[in-house]
């Protein structure tokens, strides 16, 4: 993820702070979060719309069955269900769940809802983005508090997955006559945040579930979402402290956040995931789909690309540099294949002399005299680089990445588009080049498994070049075939040789963590001292809503919302 992840119109509204009326309860207390940017909120609670749903949705409204924490190799913390064990022939997946929890609306959670949940994605196949319908055969409710998934075929990381499916109610859900359009409205859920309170564009709040199985734990009352559209409208706001719980890009953040009030601003960065540019194998335009199935031409795309510099002045040198040639990270440094990189290393190293050798040995030149390389038939290469506006991290990342490029000899444009129809583009295949993100997860296997396993392409934003190989696939699937680690090394040896020897994408950094907070208003926020788990309150990171739990009011501080944000003017 980059600066936060979404984007606001062009003046934002100030946001009351709920106020208690004479002789009541006291205000509640208000955490105020920045989950994504938005140029407007649509009300959208529809857990399984990739690309409009609200950031508070998975998680605070929908809570999973078990939280994996990446942090700690995926410990399991259970929330909805108690345990889960396979089978011996590892084909069966069993989950007991927890005794007495209640929707939102006071009906009973069982086993019956989560079969309905993965149910509902076989008959509406737009639902099921994490392809449970071709890893899943079925999924039983054996009693009330017992469900059992039967696999088609074994694979061992299969229940990080089915946990991210967030479980609906099917009282409710059974009567919606379109779940793929349905919008969700009155959303009833089993987590902690369900109530909305109140809704327009440029704020909503999220209130606590009156029927909540863990609201003993639960120390915060509401959670209010503000409308911001770029990093510079949220810096004004961090620095002024009208926020609680954020991520984001900020640039010499001890200068603009912290000296802002040193005591209550913090920040901590700990490692994430891989941010690169993805090559869209089946680009629209002839001349470019044409250059980049050479894998030449995307090696030399990758060796004139300074990732150093990128990291230096667009990142202030909070990411860490990746120049692994299969893009795994420094976060897995302990599974990295040394002979894909003594094969391929040199494609993931700056070298803007080698890239031009590379180009011009393989046919590509300027053959109209343009002053820009063509295809050696003449065609012309001619691309945008996509990138979410209002993310100025990716933003001038992808700014630097093209200068590079120009510099090489192509014809080459940065293209800002608000961050949905970002996501949709990199699904639907309507791009040429666009910076994007992996998913971390427990291993490597998660980021190479959802960025180019042929089940996921085109289907998600993390899996957008159309690059697949079935020797790559049986990699994958091997990798997950087995609990045997060296086994399992084998396997990911494998999937490193392939992604390098093909360059689908172009590796640039490890991006940080992006998660600052203020603690003038709450107390319990995970930090380097206190490392509980991933900290950032992004959509995709379940880890999130054990950050919720351990936060409490600081008295006599937190009995209503942060300061309003207030408008932003012309932006």
């Amino acid at each position: 993820m980059a600066a936060t992840a979404l984007a606001a119109p062009t003046a934002t509204a100030p946001i009351a702070a709920p106020t208690a009326p004479p002789d009541s309860q006291p205000a509640p207390a208000t955490l105020t979060v920045l989950a994504a940017m938005s140029s407007g909120w649509v009300r959208n609670f529809n857990p399984f719309n990739e690309t409009s749903r609200l950031p508070s949705v998975r998680e605070f409204i929908y809570e999973p069955l078990v939280v994996f924490n990446s942090m700690y190799g995926g410990r399991p913390e259970y929330r909805l269900a108690t345990d889960y064990a396979f089978s011996p022939d590892l084909l069966k997946l069993t989950f007991k769940l927890r005794d007495g929890v209640q929707w939102s609306d006071g009906q009973p959670f069982t086993a019956a809802d989560v079969a309905y949940t993965f149910d509902l994605l076989r008959r509406f196949r737009a639902l099921d983005t994490l392809d449970m319908g071709n890893r899943v055969a079925a999924v039983e409710a054996v009693d009330a508090h017992t469900v059992v998934f039967t696999l088609k075929k074994v694979n061992t990381s299969i229940v990080f997955e089915i946990v991210r499916v967030p479980v609906v109610p099917r009282h409710i859900w059974s009567k919606v006559a379109d779940p793929v359009t349905f919008t969700n409205d009155a959303p009833v859920g089993t987590g902690p945040m369900t109530e909305v309170k109140r809704f327009t564009p440029q704020v909503y709040v999220q209130c606590r579930n009156p029927n909540y199985w863990d609201g003993a734990d639960l120390k915060v009352d509401c959670m209010s979402f503000p409308q911001v559209r770029n990093n510079e409208q949220l810096l004004t706001a961090a620095a002024e402290g009208r926020l609680d719980w954020f991520g984001a890009f900020l640039p010499d953040i001890e200068r603009t956040y912290v000296a802002a009030d040193p005591k209550h601003h913090r920040y901590w960065f700990p490692p994430g995931g891989t941010v690169a540019i993805d090559i869209n194998l089946n680009s629209p335009s002839r001349g470019n789909r044409a250059a980049f199935r050479n894998v030449n031409f995307r090696r030399a795309v990758s060796m004139a690309v300074d990732r150093r510099a990128i990291v230096d002045i667009a990142g202030y040198g909070y990411p860490e540099v990746n120049e692994y040639a299969s893009g795994i990270g420094r976060t897995y440094q302990d599974w990295v294949n040394p002979e894909a990189e003594r094969q391929y290393g040199r494609y993931a190293h700056f070298d803007k002399n080698g890239a031009q050798a590379l180009l011009a040995e393989s046919g590509f030149r300027d053959v109209n005299g343009d002053g820009y390389i063509d295809n050696a038939d003449g065609s012309p290469i001619a691309f945008d680089i996509l990138v979410p506006t209002g993310w100025t991290d990716w933003v001038n990342s992808t700014q630097l990445v093209a200068e590079s490029l120009n510099a090489l000899g192509l014809n080459v444009r940065v293209s800002t588009v608000e961050p949905a129809s970002w996501a949709q583009k990199l699904i639907s295949g309507d791009y040429d080049m666009a910076i994007n993100g992996l998913f971390p997860g427990e291993t490597p296997y998660r980021s190479f498994d959802t960025g180019f396993h042929s089940r996921y392409s085109g289907k998600t934003r993390f899996a957008p070049t159309r690059f697949t190989d079935p020797d790559l696939d049986s990699a994958l699937d091997a990798f997950v075939a087995t609990i045997d680690p060296t086994e399992q090394r084998r396997a990911m040896d494998k999937v490193q040789m392939i992604v390098a020897a093909n360059s689908p994408y172009v590796p640039l950094f490890s991006n940080p963590t992006w998660y600052e907070y203020n603690t003038r208003r709450f107390k319990g926020w995970f930090n380097a001292d206190n490392p509980v788990a991933r900290p950032d309150v992004f959509d995709g990171t379940p880890e999130r809503l054990l950050h919720l739990l351990a936060l409490e009011p600081v008295k006599g501080q937190a009995a209503a919302a942060a300061p309003p944000i207030p408008s932003a003017g012309g932006g």
